[in-house]
């Protein structure tokens, strides 16, 4: 027997606005509002917003804090220096593979804040929770779902919300990326999903719904997974569950700048298997050549050997179809392949997984 979906906060809003929900990791969210085409246009010319509060803030506090997350985190969080400091790490079990992809933000050396994916947040907490018993730590682990965060995506994002929320305008016009502000209670980041400029507000769950309805009287287009899905992967953003698993290390996932290495003292839990073990294959942009959409789990067909598409879309900003696919190591940036699409074999050209940035094409076509 399965078990009822959760609901964010913004659930009723959702259906008020005409949603289509969809089951995305337990959670009942919205795949669209009727275009998944127009709300991807809006987050690239102008300005959507989603709800995620379905990914799940866990503070981290306590004495041994630092040392705590310098142990659980492939990154050196030591980077960060400034109250509010972002830094993107994958979280890794011994043989060196993604238990997840999260953010962690400084505020104090005893006090931290992770962002977590929603399909992963029961067992990175129970992970988390194991190895700071395991240490024996002075570290508290909370997980804050009285917490919602509403993402404001697009080159308007900064006059939508400095227009419904006046007092945050000086706090929204300073804020560069990986960074944040704290409001009263309000944490305001600047890390987003979309490639575009924009901001993620991390808010009492009590208070998002009248956020919501000021952004949408003010014009904001309500947005849901299908576009932040083409434009994450526009942008050349890993999805968790597709692009990487705990099966796969980060050089497999392309992100090996996730992983420090220059403090050799640094025992962090799984570095021991990258450095003995770093993996087979790597992943890479594709562009279809010819008519078609790819989509996860098709074959490519390369000089070197097989591959596989792990995302794959029609991307609306480009007009054509593009792919991460985990390929062979030899494979170099602008080898042709073929993709397997329903039995036909479909030239691809191999490139950076960077498409789009800031609404403009960052790729030959």
């Amino acid at each position: 027997m399965s078990l009822p979906l959760l609901h964010t906060p913004l659930y009723e809003a959702h259906l008020a606005a005409g949603a289509r929900m969809v089951d995305f990791g337990g959670w009942g969210m919205p795949i669209h509002y009727g275009s998944q085409i127009e709300e991807h246009h809006a987050v690239r010319q102008q300005v959507g917003m989603f709800d995620v509060s379905h990914m799940c803030v866990v503070d981290v506090f306590g004495r041994n804090a630092k040392a705590f997350l310098q142990q659980v985190l492939s990154n050196d969080v030591d980077q960060l220096k400034q109250p509010v400091q972002a830094l993107y790490t994958c979280m890794l079990n011994p043989e060196g593979g993604i238990i997840d992809d999260l953010i962690v933000y400084y505020q104090t050396d005893t006090q931290w804040r992770l962002v977590v994916n929603a399909a992963c947040a029961t067992k990175d907490i129970a992970w988390l929770n194991r190895v700071a018993q395991h240490m024996q730590v002075d570290v508290q682990i909370e997980p804050r779902r009285d917490l919602a965060i509403l993402a404001v995506q697009g080159p308007q994002a900064q006059n939508a919300l400095s227009s419904v929320r006046p007092a945050w305008r000086v706090a929204l016009k300073g804020l560069t990326s990986f960074r944040a502000h704290v409001i009263g209670e309000v944490f305001i980041a600047c890390t987003g999903y979309t490639g575009e400029a924009g901001y993620e507000i991390i808010l009492p769950a009590v208070e998002v719904l009248s956020l919501w309805h000021d952004l949408l009287a003010y014009g904001v287009k309500p947005c849901g997974l299908g576009a932040r899905d083409t434009l994450r992967l526009e942008a050349g953003m890993n999805l968790y569950g597709q692009d990487m698993n705990d099966l796969i290390s980060p050089a497999q996932a392309g992100l090996s700048w996730t992983v420090s290495l220059k403090n050799t003292e640094r025992k962090f839990i799984g570095r021991q298997a990258l450095e003995d073990f770093p993996g087979k294959g790597k992943l890479v942009g594709l562009q279809l050549l010819d008519r078609g959409v790819m989509r996860a789990h098709m074959s490519v067909l390369t000089a070197h050997g097989l591959g596989e598409i792990t995302s794959g879309t029609m991307s609306p900003t480009l007009g054509y179809s593009i792919a991460f696919a985990r390929l062979p190591s030899s494979v170099v940036i602008g080898d042709q392949v073929e993709v397997d699409i329903r039995g036909k074999q479909v030239q691809a050209r191999v490139c950076k997984r960077l498409f789009v940035r800031h609404g403009q094409a960052v790729i030959a076509p």
